[in-house]
């Protein structure tokens, strides 16, 4: 079994018909790379963490080109294709050669999946029917709001009232995942209510709650904060409280990113399994665990049931994976260990991280521990509980083994 992933290319505000106005990547400068587990040893930055972080490729790769690398990859496969995930920098709705480019995807005969499109590239409602028949079997779709004008008016969306009749045809044949950016006092409240009523009524699987990011803290890395100056933005209890109360009240599975899968339990689903967090393996030594200020209190819970003697250093910045150096500046260092662990995938230069995090004269270690420990909304959206769970299980043992190798023996 193998799934082919079709890279179209694009740039994230200009092959999607402009950015909306709650577009992570609005107002980005021209920032100095951010350092990252894959560049070299003795240089900071490298193609992922100066240019790949801010999506800044060339526009729409040609038809011919997007065929060549698609050829290319059917030689390597070793299994036929159960999957053909279409994606990219810019909007795949908005791809000039988009009708030519399914029709030559649908004579492969596999299942197709769109992994995001916010259908603004869509005029004619009858593009449903056509990718319907060409094999298209799920796909992640931008609503933000089922009410037209507040399409137009901050997705800047030419046609709403096409995109959304795109989107309803969709939910009738197959499986369709909505997303919308949650913003206080925009499409929150009864605006909220109504369009995950039109979901539930359109036959939609899922809908992603997204919590609106204006601040560094909540993951703007890009030197582009704020995107909407004096906008609000919800706390991250009160919006897991809001994502909570709505999976209640309708059929569709709804779920919120950074928090939380109230059906799953996940981020952290393995706190409530006493008899998995049994089967992890014990901390025997002792290091400092640096994450977000989200994730922490559940990642102090899993590695106090494990042993514990480690401590859990949370920093400003919410979300693990975007920690940067800034944010290891204002840690407490006589707080640390000898032995530090930062995220994976955090956007941290390993030498800059152990020369600052050894300022104080005494010489730490700085590690970088697994890409993941838990799954997050938009990764859970499409798992069960079993494996969110193995994920987690996974994830931690990892860290573990990392902790008890490499920490302090106790």
């Amino acid at each position: 079994m193998a799934q082919l992933t079709v890279d179209l290319g694009g740039r994230p505000g200009v092959d999607c018909r402009g950015f909306c106005e709650y577009c992570y990547f609005r107002h980005v400068r021209d920032v100095a790379p951010l350092g990252c587990r894959y560049c070299p040893p003795f240089r900071v930055g490298c193609d992922y963490c100066s240019r790949g972080v801010k999506e800044q490729y060339r526009g729409f790769k040609p038809l011919s080109a997007v065929a060549d690398d698609i050829l290319a990859s059917l030689q390597m496969l070793p299994d036929d294709i159960t999957r053909v995930t279409i994606s990219g920098g810019g909007d795949p709705s908005c791809y000039p050669e988009f009708v030519d480019l399914i029709e030559l995807l649908g004579s492969m005969e596999a299942p197709l999946h769109i992994g995001y499109t916010s259908g603004k590239g869509f005029d004619d409602p009858s593009i449903a029917d056509f990718l319907i028949d060409n094999g298209l079997t799920e796909v992640s779709y931008t609503i933000f709001s089922a009410n037209p004008a507040l399409r137009k008016r901050y997705m800047h969306d030419p046609t709403p009232e096409a995109s959304l009749a795109v989107m309803r045809r969709l939910c009738e044949e197959i499986d369709v995942y909505a997303a919308a950016v949650v913003m206080p006092g925009v499409n929150d409240g009864a605006d909220l209510e109504q369009t995950c009523a039109w979901l539930d009524e359109a036959g939609a699987k899922g809908l992603i709650l997204m919590r609106f990011a204006n601040t560094t803290e909540q993951g703007l890395i890009l030197g582009n904060a704020p995107l909407i100056p004096g906008q609000p933005v919800e706390s991250v209890e009160a919006f897991r409280e809001r994502v909570t109360a709505l999976n209640e009240r309708y059929a569709l599975k709804i779920s919120g990113t950074p928090l939380w899968d109230p059906e799953i339990g996940s981020p952290f689903a393995i706190l409530g399994e006493p008899d998995l967090l049994a089967k992890l393996p014990a901390v025997r030594a002792s290091a400092s665990v640096i994450t977000g200020s989200v994730a922490a209190p559940s990642i102090r819970r899993v590695l106090d049931a494990c042993g514990g003697g480690c401590e859990v250093v949370p920093v400003a910045k919410e979300i693990a994976c975007l920690i940067t150096l800034d944010d290891l500046r204002g840690l407490d260092l006589s707080d640390l260990e000898e032995t530090v662990i930062l995220p994976g995938r955090c956007f941290v230069h390993d030498r800059q991280a152990s020369d600052l995090l050894s300022a104080d004269g005494r010489i730490r270690t700085v590690l970088r521990g697994p890409d993941m420990l838990t799954a997050d909304a938009e990764t859970s959206m499409g798992m069960n509980k079993n494996e969110v769970l193995q994920m987690e299980m996974e994830g931690f043992s990892a860290l573990i083994h990392c902790i008890n190798q490499n920490g302090r023996r106790r």
